[in-house]
């Protein structure tokens, strides 16, 4: 069969090597894929928003399955247009896909369906808004209300803050259109768990769990960025936990999305916190997390395609959903600077063996050369029988990979070691 994988980062790199797997499968497209990617598919280069681009070529080349992995051609509604044109897809339709592309809308969801939650109110007037962070709690989270590369989150820790927030959210539109409306919430405290699952809209199938690190340097200081580094399974989230955030949070989700008309089909990721009083929602996305997938995919036993197609034909209760009993653990190599400023157009060069092991998210090729293109340039990842073999194995194969300017932190998974001690 032919496979069209729309996207261009390490998640998508991590998605292309597992469906590899896959004794279904004959050729697999990127749309527009990356340097490195180049290596385990055929890449094409049309953007992952230009939807009309991404039918056209499925149709001209008889594409038999498509996977639209990143949040924006989910929200515009690359599904169900490709859907129209008879290609069978993983990944929700548009309607289901606003339960990331709208915070007000996942906000307004769980209020109505009783899914626990932080406290929140709703904003479309900058003038309430400021007026509303005179008298709230501090600190507080303001979020824009649409996808805004995963930026539109703001922890306010003073009212200055979160003034400066909203002006810079609501008036200097930052984030653009996504600033319309903002949601301000309550600060939620305790481990934050991340938690993809499958979902054919009646089944739905957790994966293991992981812990991200978002900030740039070593002990969680620096600014947020897309994800310097996971570790699965995440050692807070115990089997217990797992049972409360099953029958609290992921069925009455799907339940939820199902009543109101808007039925989920693909990877729903549960952003989780593990307050004082329970688990609770900080936010859904509409598809496979990054770097999350990078640790995830790894430990998966069954065949990713196989998966894929249960979901889009609504059978997931008939598909064994395996995944194995290790750890795995994924370092990411940035550009220095990164988040920030930084420069690209370097050399990327590998030790022999170690190629398989990497996801490259930022890179493209020049004269037969990989080159840093991004500022997360690429996620290595290790597995192993336990935490601390996995996080070490990680790090031996950073240092087979080299290219000037590069960062790296050096502590992913500590606080995973951490509470695994405290155990």
């Amino acid at each position: 069969m032919k496979v069209m994988v729309v996207g261009g980062g390490g998640r998508e790199h991590a998605i292309i090597k597992k469906l590899r797997e896959s004794d279904k499968i004959d050729e697999i497209f990127a749309l527009p894929g990356n340097g490195g990617i180049a290596a385990d598919a055929v890449c094409v280069p049309i953007g992952a928003k230009d939807i009309a681009g991404i039918v056209n070529f499925a149709k001209d080349n008889n594409i038999d399955y498509a996977v639209v992995a990143p949040d924006d051609p989910l929200v515009l509604g690359a599904v169900d247009e490709l859907t129209r044109a008879g290609v069978p897809c993983f990944g929700p339709d548009k309607k289901a896909a606003i339960i990331e592309g709208s915070k007000v809308f996942s906000k307004n969801l769980m209020k109505k369906y009783g899914i626990p939650t932080a406290e929140y109110s709703v904003f479309s007037d900058p003038a309430a808004a400021l007026e509303y962070v005179e008298t709230c709690p501090v600190p507080t989270v303001i979020k824009a209300d649409g996808l805004a590369l995963g930026k539109g989150v703001i922890i306010a820790q003073t009212r200055d803050e979160a003034r400066e927030a909203i002006k810079s959210i609501m008036q200097d539109r930052v984030f653009g259109d996504s600033g319309s409306n903002i949601v301000i919430e309550e600060f939620l405290t305790g481990p934050e768990v991340s938690v993809l699952s499958f979902t054919d809209g009646k089944t739905l199938v957790p994966m293991v769990s992981s812990m991200d690190h978002k900030r740039a340097g070593d002990g969680d200081t620096g600014l947020n960025t897309g994800g310097m580094g996971t570790v699965a399974p995440n050692p807070y989230y115990t089997s217990e936990i797992a049972d409360i955030c099953m029958k609290t949070i992921f069925l009455p989700t799907i339940e939820a999305m199902r009543k109101e008309g808007r039925a989920f089909k693909g990877c729903l990721y549960f952003g989780l916190m593990l307050t004082p009083d329970g688990p609770k929602v900080i936010e859904y996305n509409c598809r496979f997390g990054d770097p999350e997938t990078q640790v995830v995919l790894p430990l998966l036993k069954s065949d990713l395609f196989e998966i894929m197609q249960a979901v889009t034909e609504e059978r997931l209760s008939e598909v064994n959903v395996e995944f194995s009993d290790g750890y795995a653990c994924c370092v990411v190599a940035a550009s220095e600077g990164y988040p920030s400023s930084y420069k690209t157009g370097y050399e990327i060069e590998m030790s022999d063996g170690v190629a398989d092991s990497v996801y490259v998210a930022g890179a493209k090729t020049e004269n037969g050369r990989l080159l840093t293109s991004g500022g997360r340039v690429l996620g290595v990842t290790a597995t192993a029988e336990s935490l601390p073999l996995a996080i070490d194995a990680a790090y031996e194969k950073v240092k087979k990979v080299k290219f000037e300017n590069m960062y790296y932190r050096k502590d992913i998974g500590r606080r995973a070691l951490l509470a695994l001690k405290e155990k």
